[in-house]
């Protein structure tokens, strides 16, 4: 792989990154903040907010966290919000605090927030109102002691933040009345931290950054442990992958996938601030018309994106309205970009689009398309620098590189080892040792192949984890939500190919009260399950496959 590596991106293009230069995040961070200080870091609804503004308000949050909360260096803090520009400074000002961020789905139900903070063991929680009423439910039984509610418009400025603030609670409803009297709101945190003295925590990069909650093999969600140095080197080897088109100080980019989601957090939360580039926040991109409104609004240079999201915006009557003469790169991630799509926009847009590929364990590249060019749509692309990647059989051995006369090599498990794989899972040494072997080798579940010239192309997926719209569903918990209604006897969950989704849940139900119908079993979900979790499908069997000793056979069944 190292001479296919080297012919392809010879050192003075993309070289090994330097680890050494930064002692964390936060170095990387104040040091965008220093050079950067007059650009606009991210804007939202046409504010902005300058690497200036977050530089104090992230300072100002620190305080409020060391002094208010009384937090402590590796003490975890939730963060539940959309794309608003609250995030930024709560997470810059979370990490200055030398905390733990815990990266939490807005759209989660009271049973997914609690597994999810009694798992962490966070101290502390930034939620929008909207969820505050299920945060209210399960507040006792987790360790939060601090919380501050925010609203979608409370940075925006009078009076957009009163009219924005009342049209999502009165007018769309969007936010159930709660109770938390003893919140803070996030106007109150920034101005009780401006009061007071943030000190700066000495950390290492070592040291966690993130709690970033997947269900790697299993059902069960659990805490991916990102240090700074995970983080870091994936922010380094992105930018050296985007140097050939990308400029410090010039860049404009889509922030449409939500910051919380690991591919977006550290492409568009992160990376972007090494180069000083601007992140144009899109709250709700499941708006397509407003989507739109914004794109026709603003130039912009980078599109990190996912299948669906290009295949929705291609899709509206309004899309050729768009000006994309200042795009320079689109990059596509979460789950497979198709041919079809892939052509469409490159063939609408005029410019290049390149998939990549990575996991929340490996936060998150691993491999991209090189961004100047893509000339290999349906792969993958080439080890990021630093990053090795090899492909192994069943048995455990490594699989050589396809001759001159082969077009691609046999399909093996794709492993991955470099300085951006997690350290292992939160307080799950066994579930860790079922990813990392020897050798620092992180077994990625996929199986792919490559060709002649070191390209990977991923064929199939060893695990049984569903991707809707880029999200990991997993069967466990799927069945165990439809096995909460009494009128089922057995259940199996596969995913089955979408076009607009690329795959939707599907469950296979055997009756136990002959009188269940597909809608029971989806309302089960509803109650328990985030949306794109509930089952599009359900089928009745009078019987599941299984193997000899009782195991459902989920692949049989697909």
């Amino acid at each position: 792989m190292e001479k296919i590596w080297l012919k392809k991106y010879p050192k003075e293009v993309a070289p090994e990154i330097d680890l050494s230069q930064y002692a964390s995040i936060i170095d990387l961070f104040e040091e965008s903040c220093r050079k950067f200080s007059e650009r606009a870091a991210f804007s939202n609804m046409g504010t902005e907010l300058t690497y200036e503004d977050l530089n104090y308000m992230s300072a100002h949050f620190a305080a409020f966290l060391q002094n208010t909360a009384g937090l402590k260096k590796g003490d975890r803090i939730a963060i539940q919000m959309p794309n608003v520009l609250q995030y930024p400074i709560a997470l810059f000002g979370a990490l200055r605090a030398g905390l733990v961020v815990v990266n939490t789905n807005p759209l989660y139900t009271a049973r997914e927030m609690k597994h999810q903070f009694k798992d962490s063991g966070a101290k502390a929680i930034v939620i929008l109102a909207n969820s505050a009423s299920l945060l209210e439910e399960v507040l006792e039984d987790t360790d939060i002691e601090t919380v501050v509610v925010t609203e979608v418009g409370d940075l925006l400025g009078f009076p957009k933040s009163f009219i924005v603030n009342s049209v999502v609670k009165y007018l769309k409803k969007m936010v159930p009345s709660y109770s938390l009297p003893q919140a803070y709101s996030f106007w109150d945190a920034l101005e009780l931290g401006g009061s007071q003295r943030f000190s700066p925590v000495e950390m290492s990069l070592e040291d966690l950054a993130f709690l970033q909650y997947t269900g790697g093999t299993t059902g069960v969600a659990k805490g991916a442990m990102l240090s700074h140095k995970n983080i870091l080197a994936n922010m380094l080897q992105i930018g050296e992958w985007m140097k050939p088109s990308l400029k410090e100080a010039e860049e404009v980019a889509i922030c449409a996938l939500p910051l919380y989601h690991i591919f977006s957090l550290t492409v568009n939360g992160l990376a972007m601030a090494k180069i000083g580039a601007t992140n144009l926040m899109v709250t709700n991109p499941r708006d397509i018309p407003g989507f739109i409104k914004t794109l026709r609004k603003n130039r912009f240079s980078v599109f990190p994106g996912l299948n669906t999201l290009f295949n929705a915006l291609m899709n509206h009557p309004e899309f050729n309205t768009v000006d994309f003469s200042h795009l320079k790169a689109s990059v596509a991630g979460g789950m497979a970009l198709q041919t079809s799509v892939a052509r469409r926009w490159m063939d609408s847009t005029k410019s290049v689009i390149v998939e990549g590929y990575g996991l929340t364990e490996t936060s998150p590249v691993v491999c991209c398309n090189p961004i100047d060019g893509n000339d290999k749509v349906g792969y993958i692309g080439l080890p990021l620098p630093s990053t090795e990647v090899k492909l192994v059989s069943e048995e455990g051995n490594d699989i050589a590189a396809p001759s001159g006369s082969e077009e691609l090599s046999e399909p093996g498990e794709l492993l991955v080892r470099g300085p951006q794989v997690m350290q292992g899972y939160w307080q799950k040494p066994d579930e860790t040792s079922q990813v990392m072997t020897e050798g620092g080798w992180l077994k990625t579940g996929d199986i792919a192949c490559m060709d002649p010239e070191g390209y990977f192309k991923i064929v199939d997926r060893k695990k049984d984890m569903i991707l809707v719209s880029g999200f990991n569903v997993y069967p466990n918990e799927v069945e165990e939500a439809v096995m909460t209604n009494p009128k089922v006897a057995e259940v199996a969950a596969i995913g089955v190919a979408d076009e607009k989704s690329g795959e939707i849940v599907k469950v296979f139900v055997v009756r136990k009260d002959a009188s269940l119908t597909a809608d029971e079993v989806i309302e089960s979900c509803r109650k328990n399950l985030t949306s794109y979790k509930v089952p599009k499908q359900v089928e009745f069997r009078d019987e599941l496959p299984k193997t000899n000793v009782g195991k459902i056979l989920r692949r049989a069944l697909k």
